[in-house]
């Protein structure tokens, strides 16, 4: 007995149509159902010969095929030689344009583009939680961008905010105590950024951090004199390193951030 065929045909990958074939076949549970993939349709010879298959073994067709006149002749084909075939993809662009003022792009692969994106948005995640806070300087030299500056300048948010942005961020605070790990400067000044902030803008912002974790704001960590020294510090370790500097006083992270993925596209044109 001949087992009923699926053929999934797409002009890219196919990924999207398959899924729906097996979702589907999952609702006949007691029957045996292949499904065969096709990507890559580009032509009306292909077309053609996915058609001729399928009628040849008794089988329907389901496509994502986003290109119109190529999906219009294909849909021609099918009916043509009494082929079933269900277009997945067609009927929901017709329905999102009802409720847009832009057309489809209409180019195959969109979907794929947008995986690829996610898993790249995924490893920047990682990537900035594992080189969070100077963990392993061995990341700085695999970072798409290190960001420098004291404790509470927003460094590490900052390094997620850029992730999001499929940005690799490392991060390194600055302490006149710790020694600074060499990988700092084996990288070109351009790939670092240093923070700097107003000191009683820092002040406050310690302060609250000490009030929230149940301690007062006596520490030298929220101490002006302190405070000031640190700030000293870094700026003297960011002229030593000829590296971009950024004053975020007054800037919320979403504006830092545009500063610096400026600076991270200008690195990505470099020869």
């Amino acid at each position: 007995m001949k087992v009923p065929t699926i053929y999934v045909l797409s002009d890219s990958l196919g990924e999207t149509a398959e899924k729906v074939a097996r979702a589907t076949i999952s609702q006949f549970d007691k029957e045996e159902i292949d499904v065969v993939r096709i990507p890559y349709i580009r032509s009306v010879e292909q077309a053609e010969e996915a058609v001729r298959d399928a009628k040849a073994n008794g089988g329907i067709i389901c496509h994502t095929i986003v290109e119109e006149e190529l999906r219009s002749t294909f849909e021609e084909i099918a009916a043509r030689e009494q082929v079933v075939s269900v277009d997945i993809l067609g009927p929901m662009l017709q329905a999102v344009r009802t409720i847009t003022t832009t057309e489809p792009r209409l180019k195959a692969g969109m979907m794929h583009k947008l995986d690829r994106d996610y898993f790249k948005k995924v490893e920047a995640i990682e990537f900035a939680v594992k080189y969070d806070d100077g963990k392993s300087p061995s990341g700085f030299l695999k970072a798409d961008i290190v960001i420098i500056g004291v404790s509470r300048t927003s460094k590490t948010p900052l390094s997620m905010y850029l992730a999001n942005k499929r940005i690799k961020a490392a991060n390194l605070p600055l302490v006149p105590e710790v020694p600074l790990p060499e990988e700092l400067f084996r990288i070109p000044p351009y790939k670092i950024v240093g923070l700097v902030i107003d000191p009683g803008k820092l002040n406050t912002i310690r302060s609250e951090r000490l009030r929230t974790m149940g301690l007062t704001d006596e520490a030298s960590y929220a101490q002006l004199d302190r405070i000031n020294e640190e700030l000293h510090y870094a700026r003297e370790i960011m002229r030593k390193l000829h590296c971009p500097v950024i004053d975020v006083s007054t800037k919320a992270i979403e504006e830092t951030a545009n500063r610096v993925m400026e600076i991270v596209e200008r690195n990505r044109r470099r020869p």
